[in-house]
């Protein structure tokens, strides 16, 4: 026995090595013996093995392999279970051994042997495992892979059943206090405003004639069934909006230790320790305004749809996220969103990284010599730059309809200050700088800060909803210094805005 197990298994079992020796001993000693019943015997041993490895490649196996998830998606640290059912085309047989192939993330595969001990009365046989998983992405579950044998037991075949079926793993949003957006609008997130607008059936109201009143404004209906004169009345209830950015750049997150030992999360996505601390701020801050009623826009550091490049987006040219169900897309937009391929050129090492403690003399020494050259560099930036034209135009476009939270990475100085001037686009402008080595930051914070953001930086160990709350003391921070008419900045910030928008309304206009 010891050496029927030492011979190779793939194909035969110990049963059908067996036959195979047997039949070699029946030969030889027919051959010596000169007895032709040997012969016979030996050929029969030795066609039996043969047959079976031959039918089983031959005749492939039929089965239907469904494969359910509850909860549909699970996000980082949660469980959900699999629900895996197969119905085989001929009922009946040998029990067969299968496993499902997992990633190696997930541990040991599950093996089973069907048909199950308690099939249902339509012959499907439903197994469950549980499956849990600690990093974001988009994973594939199956396929299902079978060993067959023959009746005999000889002989093995391995096939693959069904496909693959994929999981996403969200990141998991943590919960923030509301207090830091609090004087946007409101601390539950809402606002009403009564206005005249242009009525509809459904949103028009009435009440008593007055003097003063319109003629225009009378409701006619509504005065044939109260008998005397009624006006229009319109009230709607305006629905608080945000806007949320995100760097997605690869030099911006891939410093330090990430950019020494790779980016790669072990999940298959081009990410980074930062990167992923900034995915899960971005989720927390989306769910966080959502779950207020916030119309949320969300936009990358293009300009673009945040998720215009995720996989995993069920709708990924979508910018805009409201109402129910929101929340859950962006999620599983976030779940393979990666890094975006490096263009351009790196800014130097001296740019990407400040001085731990910046003096407040040399800022003030040198504030109009970096205003003069933010204008002409902003001037000089491509159409589809980061923090461009195009981001800055699409933040014009709803200017003052609510906050502006950008989620960044590391920024050089040039990027801060065209960052910078959109926090005139915000009902109020929070900034979250994620890096590795946060003091080094420190000159980035005093430009965002100069022009009117509430900004502060985080490493990946830092505590999200301690970074969000801490945006309260940045705004105390911010309002203690000049406000943005008396900055040197201002009237440069001003005048731009005011050329921006002179353009845009002699296009709207078009030829006199």
């Amino acid at each position: 026995m010891a050496l029927l197990d030492k011979l190779p298994s793939r194909i035969l079992t110990v049963r059908g090595w067996g036959f195979v020796l047997t039949a070699g001993v029946a030969l030889l000693f027919a051959q010596v013996l000169g007895r032709r019943d040997l012969l016979y015997v030996g050929v029969l041993l030795l066609a039996l093995p043969l047959v079976s490895v031959l039918v089983l490649r031959i005749v492939k196996p039929r089965f239907t392999v469904g494969r359910r998830f509850q909860p549909q998606s699970m996000e980082i640290g949660s469980t959900t279970t699999v629900t895996l059912s197969l119905t085989a085309s001929v009922a009946g047989g040998a029990s067969i051994s299968m496993e499902e192939r997992l990633p190696a993330r997930f541990g040991q595969a599950p093996q089973f042997t069907y048909p199950s001990r308690n099939p249902t009365r339509d012959g499907v046989s439903l197994y469950e495992y549980r499956l849990r998983s600690a990093s974001r992405g988009v994973y594939d579950i199956g396929p299902v892979t079978a060993e067959f044998t023959d009746p005999f037991g000889l002989g093995k075949s391995r096939h693959v059943l069904g496909g693959t079926d994929a999981l996403v793993v969200t990141p998991a949003p943590v919960e923030l206090l509301a207090s830091a957006l609090a004087g946007s609008r409101g601390s539950d997130g809402r606002a009403a405003t009564r206005r005249q607008a242009n009525p509809s059936d459904d949103d028009v109201m009435t009440r008593e004639y007055r003097h003063g009143d319109s003629m225009r404004r009378v409701h006619w209906a509504a005065t044939a069934r109260h008998s005397e004169l009624m006006v229009r009345q319109e009230e709607s209830v305006t629905t608080p909006q945000a806007t949320l950015l995100m760097d997605q750049r690869h030099h911006s997150f891939s410093t330090g230790f990430s950019a020494a030992f790779g980016v790669d999360g072990g999940n298959g996505l081009s990410t980074s320790p930062t990167f992923e601390w900034a995915v899960t701020a971005v989720m927390s801050i989306s769910a966080h305004l959502l779950e207020r009623n916030y119309a949320l826009r969300f936009l990358d550091h293009q300009g673009a749809p945040a998720l215009l490049h995720s996989p995993s987006a069920p709708f990924p040219s979508d910018e805009e996220h409201h109402g129910q169900g929101a929340v859950a897309g962006i999620a599983e937009g976030l779940a393979a969103l990666e890094l975006a391929p490096e263009t351009g050129r790196r800014a130097p090492a001296d740019e990407t990284g400040g001085s731990t403690v910046v003096r407040a003399g040399e800022l003030a020494r040198s504030a109009a010599q970096r205003i003069r050259r933010s204008a002409v560099e902003t001037a000089q930036k491509t159409p589809h730059a980061a923090y461009g034209d195009d981001l800055l135009d699409k933040l014009a476009a709803t200017r003052h309809r609510g906050p502006l939270i950008a989620v960044l990475g590391t920024l050089t100085s040039e990027e801060a200050r065209a960052l910078a001037s959109a926090s005139d686009y915000g009902s109020a402008s929070y900034a979250i700088i994620t890096t590795e080595r946060p003091a080094d930051s420190q000159r980035q914070l005093d430009i965002l800060r100069g022009a009117g953001w509430h900004a502060t930086a985080a490493s990946p160990a830092a505590h999200l909803p301690a970074v969000w709350a801490g945006l309260e003391n940045a705004v105390h921070a911010a309002s203690a210094q000049p406000s943005p008419s008396s900055h040197p900045s201002g009237p440069i910030r001003a005048s731009r805005a005011t050329a921006r928008d002179t353009a845009r309304d002699t296009t709207s206009r078009g030829p006199a």
